[in-house]
């Protein structure tokens, strides 16, 4: 593939220069747009500027080369990008900050980048902006980004490993992936399609790419802004929330490694859109959207001297006053285990999947709620420990404007009893009750295989013996290692379920369970209870062989 003009010109030192200067032109001429398809993740019609100040700096980072470095596009990548890190504004100018770093840091003083080098830059743009923010979202800028550095890996592998292109090509597939991935980011976030815009800050990229290819080649390519098809709230909105923006000096290597995942975790439980990234040795460009300023500062404090901060109002949504209808409604789900999240996700239902035994972080919670761009949102989670996570969250000032309700579950079966109940059209509360009395409903049962030794209502278990539950409590106990023990576990927590009543049953098999014990069940079933209805998924729990509900 060749771009139209293009020639074997690598990215030199004075195309750099060129490339970044397209770009302020191009963001001048867009900046007004951006800012108003800007809807995630605050609708706070800043992201062009944004973009815009942070190329600005960049630019002014061109002046300060000296001249025996003024020929080098290394050098001049390493003084853009380090001008671009420290005067980041927003997130979206954090993450164009690391792209610019990242790619300086492949480049590592070459004196010219040609077609495999520049490919290499870009894909290390990738890794470095998703390595800054804390919980990456699909749908955004680094999804776009990220778009482009599949393409180049899939362009090098079908040519055997070797990238032959000029580099002028290299920046054309780039463009062209990034255009392709930006009219794509509204289905895959919500708030971008109910807003009926692309992603602000994608846009921002694409004309960031588009930059590169007419500084390489001298050929001018635009992509059409989606115009936004709402209104942005006016200034009379209360600013609720709070934009921070830092630098971070920590005291050396060590304390940064040890540190800055500390560091994310407290401020990912303070807001959202959480960046750390790398400006140079031992500093870091911090960025949080958060309602305390004070915790903010102190959490940077506790790792090293923060200085260069910025602090900017955010506008949160008004709280709502009218009847809730559909388009602002959502369900959401929280639950252990990709197999369950994929059983979940069947249903249009969208889901943030935590590893066996964990818990999410309050910036997983709030980005699972505010990506849904609903004013009424219900959290369904699969178990005590992800209901009370869940609660905590609900009066999080990040998310005041939002009815946020959580239905309490303390079983995944409980959870796929609360969404087949859901109807979009009831109302709200209506709807939320009937998901709760629906899980409540759901009787729970649990086989599962003892870990230690240990003394229950129904006698001693020994380590390796298989333990039959219901509702949290066991009923029944079957040696470990003998023949059946498992199936009779099975079959006789199943009965005792069923002895008050019951029509139909649900299993979620565990990643341990045999793959007959379901055609077990099935036929113990047909022969004791061909009334009752079995459905059987697979969950993947590693906590208990069988999950059985009973409705």
């Amino acid at each position: 593939m060749r771009a139209s003009g293009a020639s074997d010109v690598a990215l030199d030192a004075d195309a750099v220069r060129r490339w970044i200067d397209v770009c302020l032109r191009d963001l001048r001429a867009l900046r007004a747009d951006i800012d108003d398809i800007n809807v995630f993740p605050v609708a706070d019609s800043d992201t062009g500027s944004n973009l815009l100040h942070t190329m600005i700096a960049a630019r002014d980072g061109l002046d300060g080369l000296t001249a025996d470095a003024a020929g080098s596009a290394g050098a001049a990548l390493t003084a853009v990008a380090d001008a671009a890190v420290r005067s980041a504004k927003g997130n979206s100018g954090v993450i164009l900050s690391q792209v610019l770093r990242g790619m300086a840091s492949s480049a590592l003083g070459a004196p010219e980048l040609g077609g495999a080098a520049l490919a290499n830059a870009l894909k290390a743009a990738d890794v470095a902006a998703t390595r800054a923010v804390a919980r990456p979202v699909a749908g955004t800028m680094l999804s776009v980004l990220h778009a482009t550095s599949a393409a180049l890996d899939g362009h090098a592998a079908s040519g055997g490993g070797a990238f032959a292109c000029s580099a002028a090509e290299v920046a054309e597939l780039a463009a062209k992936t990034a255009a392709e991935a930006l009219a794509n980011t509204p289905n895959q976030l919500a708030a971008l399609a109910v807003a009926g815009v692309v992603d602000a800050g994608g846009r921002g990229l694409v004309v960031v790419l588009d930059a590169l290819v007419e500084a390489l080649t001298g050929v001018r390519t635009t992509v059409p802004v989606c115009a936004a098809s709402h209104a942005h709230a006016g200034d009379d909105r209360p600013s609720r929330a709070w934009e921070v923006m830092y630098l971070l000096t920590v005291s050396g290597p060590a304390t940064a490694a040890d540190g800055l995942p500390e560091l994310r975790r407290v401020l990912s439980a303070l807001g959202d859109s959480v960046t750390v990234a790398e400006a140079g040795d031992g500093e870091y460009a911090i960025h949080v959207h958060c309602a305390d300023i004070g915790a903010v500062l102190e959490a940077g404090l506790a790792h090293g001297r923060p200085h260069g901060v910025r602090v900017e109002p955010l506008l949160t949504p008004k709280p709502v006053d009218h009847p809730v209808t559909a388009a602002d409604r959502a369900v959401v789900a929280v639950v252990h285990g990709e197999a369950l999240a994929r059983l979940v996700e069947a249903e249009g239902i969208p889901v943030l999947a935590i590893g066996a035994g964990g818990e999410p972080s309050t910036e997983d919670l709030l980005t699972l709620v505010t990506t849904t761009a609903a004013t009424h949102v219900t959290v369904v989670p699969g178990g005590v420990r992800l209901t009370a996570a869940a609660e905590r969250v609900t009066g999080h000032p990040m998310l005041e404007g939002r009815d946020v309700v959580v239905v309490p579950c303390a079983s995944p079966v409980q959870v796929l009893a609360a969404l087949a109940v859901h109807d979009p059209e009831r109302r709200a509360g209506a709807d939320v009750v009937a998901m709760a009395e629906a899980a409540a409903a759901t009787r729970r049962g649990e086989v599962v295989v003892a870990a230690e030794d240990a003394i229950t209502w129904v006698g001693r278990a020994a380590a390796g013996d298989v333990v039959g539950l219901i509702d949290g409590e066991v009923v029944l106990i079957e040696p470990g290692g003998a023949e059946g023990s498992l199936e009779r576990a099975a079959t006789g927590v199943l009965d005792r379920m069923l002895a008050v009543g019951g029509e139909l049953v649900t299993v979620l098999a565990g990643e341990e369970a045999p793959g007959t014990i379901t055609d077990v069940l099935a036929g113990h079933l047909r022969a004791e209870r061909p009334d009752v209805e079995l459905v059987c998924y697979p969950g993947g729990q590693t906590d208990a062989v069988l999950l059985m509900g009973v409705e």
